[in-house]
């Protein structure tokens, strides 16, 4: 059965102590032994950099003058005054003209939004849009110059394993570069006001408070996402979170049109069923998602599909089952658990996807 669905709209400071001595103080001298202090041999040759080693530092050198750091002012009411805060964060130039993405939780909430460029000029921001379903947003300085800007990748091709580099200003400290793999790509997380933040792409490169809205940079210093979160609230664990930045071109792309920004919603859940485990359901083997719960109102819910109707247990998992088996979408067949995601992604309100689903037996 085909079915058409219309898509519905933290500051560290470091001290440094230095110790000296009283003027009267007694110092014993111990001579050293006459010749060199190590063993042969006596001449020490450095071992060069290695080709991984030089590309980190061909990409920071590329792309550190394209990243900036962000300054938001934030008033908060308590129960007798209304206090100043600041929100630190990252940022980076995608126009010569001064166009900058970074998160919408590094400026939200801000009445005065001011950017240093890494010349530590210092600019006021207007901000032209906000997504704060994505945690997204588009600012623009008025620089005096043309500026430097980093290349968009694409994030739809990324694979676990592949090397990431992160730039941004952990803790106040500008213009940090760290390193590190893709470790899982279509994750799901809660972003800071426990808003669902979709298709995340985790990495073990370090993130910390004040990293948000910075680059994170393939092998060829092309952006493929923003650096957003990181799990738990203690910092750096090895688990940091970026959103890819096809979702962001979107955004810009809307800009530019002069169209209203909004993100596509499909609004069911899903469970990816192949193999062994389709066959003893009686579904195709080849490989769906098996649908659990639709939201009302949704486009899913607008389009006919039907959610489970009994549960069962497979290990330690509870699946509902009964419900339609999605096994292509827009033509393509269904490989894995994010084949809805992403194609959902790339699409904005009032677009249509079109489904093949296996229902009673059959599929159409």
């Amino acid at each position: 059965m085909r079915l058409r669905a219309l898509l519905t709209a933290a500051i560290l400071v470091g001290a440094f102590v230095y110790i000296t001595a009283k003027p009267n103080s007694v110092f014993h001298r111990v001579l050293a032994p006459s010749g060199p202090s190590w063993s042969e041999p006596q001449v020490a040759h450095g071992s060069g950099l290695t080709a991984d080693e030089q590309n980190n530092i061909d990409i920071y050198k590329s792309s550190k003058d394209r990243t900036v750091y962000i300054t938001s002012t934030v008033y908060q009411r308590t129960f007798f005054f209304v206090e100043q805060g600041h929100n630190l964060g990252s940022g980076f130039i995608i126009g010569e003209d001064g166009r900058i993405v970074t998160n919408h939780h590094v400026i939200s909430g801000s009445s005065d939004v001011e950017v240093t460029l890494p010349d530590q000029s210092t600019y006021k921001a207007k901000i032209l849009v906000k997504d704060p379903q994505d945690d997204l947003a588009l600012i623009k300085i008025e620089p005096k110059r043309k500026l430097p800007f980093l290349p968009l990748g694409d994030s739809d091709h990324i694979q676990v394993g592949q090397k990431v580099l992160a730039i941004g200003q952990p803790f106040g400290l500008k213009g940090t570069l760290t390193v590190g793999v893709i470790s899982s790509v279509g994750v799901d997380i809660r972003g800071e006001s426990n808003e669902p933040l979709e298709g995340m792409i985790q990495t073990d490169a370090a993130i910390n408070s004040g990293n948000s809205g910075g680059p994170l940079l393939d092998s060829q210093g092309s952006v493929i996402g923003i650096n957003t979160a990181i799990f738990g609230p203690n910092g750096n664990i090895g688990i940091g979170f970026a959103m890819p930045i096809n979702r962001a071109k979107l955004m810009l792309d809307d800009y530019r049109a002069g169209k209203p920004f909004g993100r596509a919603w499909f609004g069911a859940s899903t469970a990816f069923i192949t193999g062994d485990l389709a066959e003893a359901l009686k579904l195709p083997s080849g490989g769906g998602l098996l649908v659990q719960e639709i939201e009302r109102g949704s486009a899913a819910e607008q389009a006919g599909l039907r959610q489970y109707r009994d549960v069962v247990r497979v290990g330690n998992v509870r699946l509902g089952i009964g419900g339609d088996f999605i096994t292509a979408i827009d033509g393509k067949p269904v490989v894995d658990d994010d084949s809805l995601k992403r194609v959902v992604a790339r699409k904005r309100p009032g677009d249509t996807i079109d489904l093949t689903v296996y229902r009673g037996g059959r599929s159409t």
